[in-house]
């Protein structure tokens, strides 16, 4: 039983949803963290009900040792990270072997991979659910879709894009000789 939540406008960082990444040979998956801004208390109680209640349902599906076991939490404070990009906010790790939806404002597809990147603001759809393989067990969540509001400063240098470096070569210009 997962339980659906919709964040606020919240900040994306380790952006890797176009294409599915590895981690040490994991299956690959498409992956961020959604750094949720302390001060957005609606999103923050929606997700704190959603680990409780999924961890709640841990419990009854998989015993009463599922509480006492459990690994760490879903829902992470950013001060306590030496990442400073995580300061004043919760943050949650999430990914999904499928790619997520990604749209706009106005909800229509983004097909330009380069527009949904680290330091981007967006909106975060998440299946949050209780977990038990073997001796790791807790409360995890699924990255469903992106909803892009707005831009922000890269958290991971510059961006360029491709049409800014370079001009368009003519066919028949000797350069391509």
């Amino acid at each position: 039983m997962a339980i659906k939540v919709v964040t606020g406008k919240a900040r994306l960082s380790y952006v890797r949803v176009s294409e599915p990444v590895s981690v040490n040979g994991s299956d690959p998956k498409h992956t961020c963290r959604v750094l949720i801004p302390k001060t957005d208390k609606e999103t923050v109680a929606k997700l704190m009900e959603a680990e409780a209640e999924a961890e709640k349902a841990g419990i009854a599906k998989f015993g009463a040792g599922f509480a006492g076991k459990k690994n760490t939490k879903m829902l992470k404070d950013g001060d306590l990270e030496e990442d400073e990009s995580c300061h004043g906010h919760y943050f949650i790790n999430t990914s999904n072997k499928n790619r997520p939806y990604i749209v706009d404002h106005k909800v229509q597809p983004i097909l330009d991979t380069t527009e949904v990147y680290s330091g981007c603001y967006a909106r975060v759809s998440l299946d949050i659910y209780p977990y038990n393989a073997g001796l790791n067990k807790g409360v995890t969540s699924t990255l469903n879709g992106i909803q892009k509001v707005a831009d922000g400063e890269s958290l991971g240098g510059v961006r360029h894009k491709a049409e800014d470096d370079f001009c368009i070569i003519p066919e028949d210009d000797d350069f391509l000789s």
